[in-house]
């Protein structure tokens, strides 16, 4: 091997060769190169084994120096010679050992900074190691505390169920040297506080969200009625073009099947957007934590005060729409949650909170509408409630308190509808003054033929007026006719869409019609006509009259094309009979006032009853009298029988008249020739009569004529005797006869002449006589 003795020895200067060739560091190598010392060392110590087997050899030398000598001695030269070589081997053996002490020391001294550097580096190593592990942990720990300081960031940002996975990442963590260290408990034991913050913290966000939605409620209720609302219009339209569809309502089988919907999202639209997502997540959270059962009770008594708030101060009816809507908004809300949570609402829960709203609503419209006189209020009313209710049933709420509150509205809305026509059909009777209507124009024309209720043929009869016309009703049946339409138009208007109790409606209709027809109508005619004294407005009320007795029957036939909805039934007026009454009662009142007439302007006591001789024709006073009776009854626009029974009526007071003058006390004594005057006046009234075409009233006069006719023909005692009596004069009284003759001899007593005197006593004879009878 190169670097040694011939002997196999290393010397100093290859053990220095050997340590300048090692590095023990080397600035490229990651690893320290102390394996190289091993060869050197082991060098080294193979360099002491021989330096002690050196002085061994050398003990052994001087041991045997001596025998040496002795052999030297004896071998001399070779001894001086050996002792030479020995010399010299002794001085190189000395020069030897002090290279080797001095190798040995230097060995020593390389070996002990060696050992030094070595325990150094093995410090430094442990140390190195120590320091990862160190910094090992402290990343363990900083990565555990960036984990747990997420978890906070987590919670600000709102990303509760990632701080919630944290946390149970953490609890999960595998078991290492970490894991018993009292910063490990310690972070442990601050998990608890961190599952109570993001419990807070999504509470506290579901409270916001709460808070939020209470205030969007109101516009979420708005567009759903606005959705109602354009549904309602959807299907109007669709009922127009479709006949068939007329008698389906709003909501009703038909029109559910027929819908075709739209969906159309509340919660997320061009308008309004609501996120959900708080709650849903804190339905996660409550549920990862197994506390959901605190998280249902707190929002069900959240919801419940939020439902009460709704209510809470005094409700006006102007806020009624705002109100409504709110309550919509709310339970809309309500049905979402419901059945986008699976199970954690309950449908109990949302119904309970739904009965206490309405039974609030219910109680707040009731006491508001209490002192309401106004019908149109409590129209609006009707129609908020409706929205409502038909936009509520959309989404399976029950409303039958709504459409009980409705028909509970609509009982005190006829009631007041009916009291404001009340006033309106009693001014429009008392300010007509009772004068047939006039056209001006076609479009008038036919405005007030198709608003008035006519039988057909009579409606097409006024249509074939040529405008400027006369029709034959006055201002009260026109007006009348168009306020019952509206009347009517309005009862049902409260109704429209409602479908329950619809014959309890049509009767209540039926007896609010006649009670305004009779009492505000028929009465109020009535009433003017007894306080009437024209005959041409009497006339026009018994007109008036028989177009409302006519229009009883159109109007029943007529309610039912009014109505929007088939609800079964028909309705029955009674006032029909009190219009023929007080039909009946104007004919008479013509009578009456035709007779008062007659009485003021022609009084028969005035009659000539004791004429000096025969006037040779009709008397002046019953030519003006049949003048005066023929102009004003004929110029009545009444049928020919009412006519004919005035006619009848003031022929009866003429032949009753003369007759009272003839066998009362209005006048006290007449002659033979008053009575033959009469009979030519009478004569003279039965051809204006026949004139008139009023032949048959004719006779009327027969009973007086056959009166007149017993004296003036001297048959007095042929109605003395019975059977001639009971066969010839069987109408004529003796208390009617007796009298007359007893009048006679009153204006024959007085007479100059003998001949008439004598006549007088006879007719006293005579009026005795029959007074016996």
């Amino acid at each position: 091997m190169a670097g040694r003795s011939k002997k196999g020895k290393f010397l100093e200067s290859d053990i220095d060769q050997q340590l300048q060739q090692i590095h023990l560091l080397d600035a490229q190598s990651t690893s320290e190169n102390l394996e190289q010392l091993a060869p050197i060392i082991k060098n080294i110590h193979a360099t002491r084994q021989q330096d002690a087997y050196l002085r061994t050899l050398k003990q052994l030398a001087e041991s045997k120096e001596a025998e040496i000598q002795q052999i030297c001695s004896d071998n001399y030269q070779d001894f001086v010679s050996s002792v030479s070589t020995m010399l010299n081997v002794r001085s190189s053996t000395n020069n030897l050992r002090d290279r080797i002490i001095s190798l040995d020391d230097s060995v020593n001294q390389a070996g002990r900074a060696l050992a030094e550097k070595k325990k150094g580096l093995l410090k430094a190593k442990k140390a190195a190691m120590n320091l990862d592990e160190a910094i090992e942990t402290l990343q363990a720990c900083l990565r555990l505390l960036d984990l747990v300081n997420r978890i906070g960031e987590l919670i600000k940002q709102g990303k509760y169920y990632s701080a919630l996975r944290s946390l149970d990442d953490i609890q999960n963590l595998p078991t290492s040297s970490l894991s018993q260290t009292p910063f490990f408990n310690h972070l442990l034991a601050s998990l608890p506080s961190y599952r109570t913050q993001i419990k807070d913290a999504v509470t506290a966000s579901l409270k916001t969200w709460l808070f939020d939605l209470r205030n969007v409620s109101r516009q979420v209720g708005s567009l759903a009625l606005e959705a109602m609302d354009l549904r309602s219009k959807r299907w109007a339209q669709r009922k127009e073009k479709e006949p068939q569809l007329k008698l389906c309502r709003l909501g009703g089988a038909v029109e559910l099947i027929t819908y075709e919907k739209v969906e159309y999202d509340v919660f997320d639209n061009d308008k309004l957007q609501v996120d959900f997502k708080p709650l849903y997540q804190s339905i996660l959270i409550y549920t990862a934590l197994e506390m959901l059962e605190e998280l249902q009770k707190s929002y069900q008594a959240d919801r419940k005060t939020q439902s009460t708030l709704i209510l809470s101060s005094q409700m006006s009816l102007q806020s009624l729409a705002d109100l409504t809507e709110e309550i919509t908004g709310f339970f809309i809300a309500e049905t979402h949650v419901l059945q986008n949570t699976r199970g954690f609402r309950s449908q109990r829960e949302v119904d309970e909170l739904w009965e206490g709203v309405l039974e609030r609503l219910n109680s707040s419209v009731a006491s508001e509408l209490e002192t309401e006189s106004d019908p149109e209020v409590f129209l609006g009313v009707k129609e908020s409630l409706l929205a409502f209710t038909m936009t509520m049933e959309g989404y399976g709420y029950d409303c039958q308190r709504l459409h009980d509150l409705i028909l509970l509205l609509f009982g005190s809305y006829a009631s007041l509808l009916e009291k404001q026509y009340e006033t309106v059909f009693e001014k429009i009777v008392q300010e007509d003054d009772n004068t047939p209507l006039t056209a001006e124009t076609g479009e008038e024309l036919d405005a007030i033929v198709s608003g008035c209720w006519l039988p057909s043929s009579v409606a097409a009869s006024l249509y074939s007026l040529d405008p400027p016309c006369v029709l034959p009703f006055s201002q009260t049946f026109y007006q009348c006719c168009m306020n019952i339409r509206s009347f009517v138009q309005k009862f049902y208007q409260f109704v429209e869409g409602v479908s329950q109790h619809h014959r309890d409606i049509d009767e209540l209709l039926g007896t609010s019609l006649d009670r305004l027809m009779t009492k505000n109508i028929c009465q109020k005619i009535s009433s003017k006509v007894k306080e009437s004294q024209g005959f041409s407005q009497i006339a026009q009320s018994v007109i008036t009259l028989e177009y409302f007795e006519n229009a009883c029957g159109e109007i029943e036939q007529g309610l039912a094309s009014l109505r929007s909805i088939q609800r079964g039934g028909s309705i029955r007026l009674g006032c029909r009979p009190v219009f023929a009454e007080t039909l009946q009662l104007a004919l008479k009142r013509i009578d009456e006032v035709l007779l008062v007439k007659l009485e003021s302007n022609f009084e028969m006591s005035d009659f000539e009853w004791t004429p000096s001789g025969s006037s040779g024709g009709p008397s002046l006073y019953m030519i003006q009298m049949i003048m005066w009776l023929t102009t004003n009854i004929d110029a009545l626009s009444l049928q020919d029988i009412y006519k004919n029974n005035a006619y009848t009526t003031a022929i009866q007071y003429i032949a009753d008249s003369l007759t009272e003058c003839l066998t009362g006390t209005t006048v006290s004594q007449l002659n033979d020739a008053a009575l033959s005057n009469m009979l030519v006046d009478i004569d003279f009234v039965e051809q204006s009569l026949r004139d008139s075409g009023q032949s048959h009233l004719s006779s009327i006069f027969d009973h007086l004529k056959l009166l007149v006719s017993i004296p003036l023909n001297n048959t007095v005692q042929e109605y003395l005797n019975a059977s001639q009596r009971q066969a010839s004069y069987a109408s004529i009284r003796p208390t009617e006869l007796a009298p007359v003759l007893e009048k006679l001899a009153r204006g024959s007593s007085n007479s100059r002449e003998r001949a008439e005197r004598e006549r007088g006593e006879r007719r006293r004879t005579e009026a005795l006589a029959v007074s016996r009878l």
